[in-house]
């Protein structure tokens, strides 16, 4: 089992960047897919990206592409989620998960971190 943690999060302005880490803990890190999701008050978790084990294939969700880059080092035992062009409806509590399956659901992915809030200021 993989224990995840994440930093990072904060107070930005609009069009600021920031860049989340996640890091892991525990059986080997690279076994896993990683995935960031992040969850608004009074919304559900959604899926915002996800990377291979190997960090060579990545997906994001529409409202983020082009805008955020997931990443990850293995030698590290840590992912990341670079935010840029950042705007108010990015606020939200991110968290990072992983997962033996290939999806982008919640449900796939079973190891999460406790979350870190990013709140993007007009």
């Amino acid at each position: 089992q993989v224990q995840l943690v994440e930093s990072g999060g904060g107070v930005v302005q609009a069009g600021g960047s920031l860049r989340l880490s996640c890091a892991a803990s525990g059986r080997s890190f690279s076994s896993y897919r990683m995935g960031w999701f992040r969850q608004a008050p009074g919304k559900e978790r959604e899926f915002v990206a996800r990377i291979s084990m190997s960090g060579g294939i990545t997906r994001y969700a529409d409202s983020v592409k082009g805008r955020f880059t997931i990443s990850r080092d293995n030698a590290k035992n840590t992912g990341y989620l670079q935010m840029n062009s950042l705007k108010p409806e990015d606020t939200a509590v991110y968290y990072c998960a992983t997962s033996l399956l290939l999806g982008n659901a919640a449900v796939d992915y079973d190891t999460w971190g406790q979350g870190t809030q990013v709140t993007v200021s007009s």
